[in-house]
């Protein structure tokens, strides 16, 4: 039987009041508390109008601090209140499940102590990204990481399919303590794509709009330019297949010859 508190980790989408599901809200209006780690203090002033306790996870990161200190304080702030018996709601941008450490730890920790604890998705980057432009995932198939974890490790890259890139405001920053990159570091990003695509493939720089009157962010820029472009920390990078799909005839050929299946 779950003990008394519980913990419910929702995502409210991309964009202020538009991508909130009917049961995400009904998490944060029926919540004793509400934690909430969000784009912007619009954000936070919103769901002070569906729930009155709504705390602030953001002052826990610092300059020069690590992230996975950052990320560990989350958990034990959403935690502490759970174990005391209360109703919990930890509000995040876009998904809660999504390049969001915090979330998929609070909810495993307070499982394994026996509390309820349940996860609810939200509108994401990517799928703002697939509609506002225009790409069907599908088409080529598609390739997504974070930007620092394609660098350091061995990944087999398709160019024949999409490839997205999370975070490359980030990235080779090794450090978990810095929120910025270098233009050295963005070119290392570069020199590795360079194994794959040329130089000149048109790349895209995209940031999903985060309240109505703000514009979506779709700047195509070569690949080689990408060390001085502006980045923050919405910015995806998208690279738009660079060969076409070959087919594999021999494979092909074997599914042909199998016989039919029955009717």
């Amino acid at each position: 039987m779950d003990k008394a508190g519980s913990l419910a980790c929702v995502g409210i989408g991309m964009t202020l009041g538009a991508h909130i599901s009917p049961r995400s809200r009904s998490h944060v209006e029926q919540a004793d508390v509400v934690f909430a780690a969000v784009s912007d203090p619009l954000v936070e002033l919103w769901l002070q109008q569906m729930n009155p306790d709504v705390r602030s996870l953001q002052p826990l990161y610092a300059e020069g601090k690590s992230r996975h200190d950052t990320y560990r304080e989350m958990v034990e702030a959403m935690l502490a209140p759970v174990r005391a018996g209360k109703t919990v709601c930890g509000v995040f941008y876009g998904h809660p499940g999504v390049f969001a450490q915090a979330p998929h730890e609070a909810i495993a920790q307070a499982r394994e102590e026996g509390f309820s604890a349940v996860m609810e998705p939200g509108i994401s980057a990517e799928d703002c990204l697939v509609a506002d432009l225009g790409i069907d995932p599908g088409r080529t198939g598609m390739q997504s990481m974070e930007a620092t974890q394609f660098m350091i490790y061995e990944r087999r890259i398709d160019p024949s399919a999409l490839l997205i890139l999370w975070q490359p405001f980030l990235a080779g920053e090794l450090s978990l303590k810095r929120f910025e990159t270098t233009q050295a570091r963005v070119q290392v990003l570069v020199d590795k794509l360079a194994r794959d695509y040329p130089l000149d493939h048109e790349v895209i720089l995209y940031e999903a709009a985060t309240h109505p009157l703000e514009r979506t962010r779709i700047d195509r820029l070569p690949l080689r330019e990408l060390p001085t472009a502006t980045m923050v920390g919405a910015t995806t990078l998208v690279i738009p297949a660079a060969q076409a799909l070959k087919r594999d005839q021999a494979i092909v050929d074997l599914l042909n010859a199998l016989p039919e299946a029955p009717l």
